[in-house]
């Protein structure tokens, strides 16, 4: 077996990405040699110790991270900045920081100017993930075939950034280096824009009266199903992810609403070459993705 990459690896927050990433250290052995887990809740510590996932779990960030030359926030995005304040007086020299947020130039924002020189900040998406959350939700395979990108910051160790590389292809993903401004308007489009879609759309079902609420979740068909599985994503992470990447995300929303109003038009002008073509480039974008193993 080879070494392990990091000594000791500090998991700022054991959730879906958290506790998958813990999984996937303790089953090939070469990721860390000593994993510490930190935690906000005792029930949430209690459970990351009844699942095994970690050799030490802690509630106090800093400590979590004393002695570790690997440490990863896996927590809401909002919480970095706080985070990054406790921790930074006790990162050993050497130390590699990263994080799993799903917005980037926020993330470099709010944790860069706590990294103290002899420190290596290497900022990482993994795009994976399930609705659930929690300790209980992960899995070791969770990143298999998946992409990682990395955004690392002007000046980033070239030796830190090959490191988190490899880390995460240990994890079974594929890695990608993208500028955080691009990586924040690639995943408005991609991700926030239809988490939020999704949002909205159950919110409309939700509102309508009473009686045909409940014919809307008698017979919901599986295009609503599909948004519902979207919907049930961890409310306090997808408000952190909006406001964070709130000009990317404007800007594809009111992309979005244009071409919505057009196809509005359509409906209403009984303009079906239109309509029959916008469904095309839909079914030719899931065909691609079934292409890329991306569905």
């Amino acid at each position: 077996m080879a070494e392990p990459l990091f000594r000791r690896l500090a998991l700022i927050g054991v959730g879906l990405i958290g506790s998958s990433i813990a999984r996937r250290a303790r089953a090939r052995g070469d990721l860390a040699g000593e994993i510490i887990a930190c935690a906000r809740t005792e029930a949430t510590r209690a459970r990351v110790r009844e699942l095994d996932l970690a050799d030490r779990v802690l509630e106090d960030p800093a400590q979590a991270v004393r002695g570790a030359d690997g440490v990863i926030l896996c927590t809401p995005v909002g919480t970095y900045g706080a985070i990054a304040e406790i921790i930074a007086p006790h990162l050993a020299a050497g130390a590699i920081v990263s994080d799993v947020g799903s917005t980037k130039q926020s993330v470099i924002r709010d944790v860069g100017p706590h990294i103290r020189p002899g420190v290596h900040f290497v900022p990482a998406h993994p795009l994976a993930g399930t609705e659930h959350s929690g300790p209980d939700a992960g899995f070791a395979e969770l990143f298999e075939g998946r992409w990682t990108l990395l955004t690392p910051p002007d000046g980033a160790d070239p030796g830190a950034v090959e490191k988190i590389t490899e880390f995460w292809r240990r994890c079974g993903a594929m890695v990608e280096t993208m500028e955080a401004g691009h990586h924040d308007r690639v995943l408005a489009i991609v991700s926030h824009l239809p988490h939020l879609i999704a949002f909205t759309i159950c919110g409309t079902a939700d509102d309508l009266a009473d009686e045909s609420r409940s014919q809307v979740l008698q017979f919901a068909a599986s295009g609503f199903r599909d948004f519902t599985r979207i919907a049930a994503s961890d409310p306090v992470m997808w408000r952190d992810i909006f406001l964070n990447n709130r000009e990317a995300l404007l800007e594809m929303l009111a992309r979005f609403m244009e071409d919505a109003q057009a196809m509005a038009r359509a409906v209403r002008w009984g303009d079906g070459g239109y309509i029959e073509d916008k469904v095309e480039r839909g079914r030719k974008i899931r065909r691609s993705l079934i292409e890329l193993n991306q569905a």
